[in-house]
C-alpha cells in the first residue's frame, strides 16, 4: 500500500505540470493598450535536491555511580542530500509586474543524521506540504525574483536508522507515525533566477521528534531531544500551460527583459 500511495501522489504531480501545453510568450504579441493586472497559471513545485541539516538539543546524562546532574548539550547534524522523491505543483496568482502570490502541493524528503556516541542515527519523512507564500521582483516567466512565505507539512511515512557498521543497521519504517509530530509548521525565503533557476532556504518552527512518543515497551524513546530542521534546496520552477492575461503596469513593463 505504501508503494501505491507514493507513486499515485508522484505521478499526479507530474501529470498536472503537463497536462496543458506550453506556449512561449512573444513579445510582439503584446500590443494591447490596457493589459490586465492579473495572471493565474500552474508551474512547478520542485525543490529538486534538498540539504539538510538541524539543531539538536538533547540530554547529557552524568556516568553511572557519579553525583553529576542531567545536563543538555546542542549540536547540529551532518550535511544530508536527497533528490528521490522532491516534486509538486504551484499556482500562481500575479497581482502586477512585479508582485504575485503562490500556493500550491509538494511531496518532499527531508530529515537529518546524527552522530552520538559512535553510533550514526538517520531519520527522515516523506512530507505532503501546502506552501503560501509572496513573489517580488519580475513576474515574467524564467525571471529573478525574491520569494517568501510560510507552510503546512504532515508526515505519511517515517524511516529511523542506527548503525556503527554501515552494513550493520536497525531500521524502523512506519505510516502516519506518532514518532514525529502530526504537522510541520515552517517559513521559507528563496530566489528564482533567470532560466527557471530556484534557490530556497526551508527552516521548521516545531520539534521534528514527538518527545511523548512511547514505544510498545513503554519507553520515551525521544524524551528531552529536540530538533530543528534547516533545508537548502536547489530546483527549478518551469511554468507551464498558457499564460492567459498578460501582467503590466503599462506597456514599457511588458517589453521589460
Amino acid at each position: 500500500m505504501k508503494n501505491k500511495f507514493l507513486s499515485i501522489l508522484f505521478v499526479a504531480c507530474i501529470i498536472t505540470n503537463f497536462v496543458s501545453t506550453r506556449v512561449s510568450a512573444n513579445d510582439s504579441t503584446l500590443v494591447s493598450p490596457r493589459p490586465q493586472l492579473r495572471k493565474f497559471y500552474i508551474g512547478t513545485g520542485m525543490d529538486g535536491g534538498i540539504f539538510s541539516t538541524a539543531t539538536i538539543k538533547s540530554l547529557v546524562y552524568p556516568p553511572v555511580g557519579s553525583a553529576g546532574s542531567v545536563s543538555t548539550a546542542t549540536t547540529t547534524g551532518t550535511l544530508r542530500f536527497s533528490w528521490f522523491i522532491n516534486t509538486g505543483v504551484t499556482f500562481n496568482f500575479n497581482l502586477s509586474a512585479h508582485f504575485g502570490v503562490f500556493t500550491g502541493i509538494d511531496l518532499k524528503n527531508i530529515g537529518y543524521i546524527e552522530q552520538s556516541n559512535g553510533w550514526t542515527i538517520k531519520r527522515r519523512t516523506y512530507n505532503v506540504g501546502v506552501p503560501l507564500g509572496i513573489k517580488i521582483g519580475n513576474m515574467r516567466p524564467k525571471r529573478t525574483y525574491m520569494f517568501l512565505g510560510g507552510g503546512l507539512d504532515m508526515p505519511v511515512n517515517y524511516k529511523e536508522k542506527y548503525f556503527q557498521v554501515r552494513n550493520e543497521k536497525t531500521k524502523t519504517s512506519e505510516w502516519f507515525s506518532q514518532r514525529t509530530p502530526a504537522v510541520m509548521p515552517y517559513g521559507f525565503i528563496g530566489l528564482g533566477l533567470r532560466h527557471g533557476i530556484c534557490i530556497k532556504a526551508q527552516y521548521y518552527f516545531n520539534n521534528f521528534l514527538n518527545p511523548e512518543y512511547k514505544d510498545k515497551n513503554g519507553h520515551l524513546p525521544y524524551y528531552g531531544e529536540e530538533v530543528h530542521l534547516i533545508m537548502f534546496s536547489i530546483g527549478f520552477a518551469v511554468p507551464t500551460g498558457k499564460h492567459h492575461d498578460m501582467v503590466a503596469n503599462s506597456i514599457s513593463d511588458l517589453k521589460t527583459k
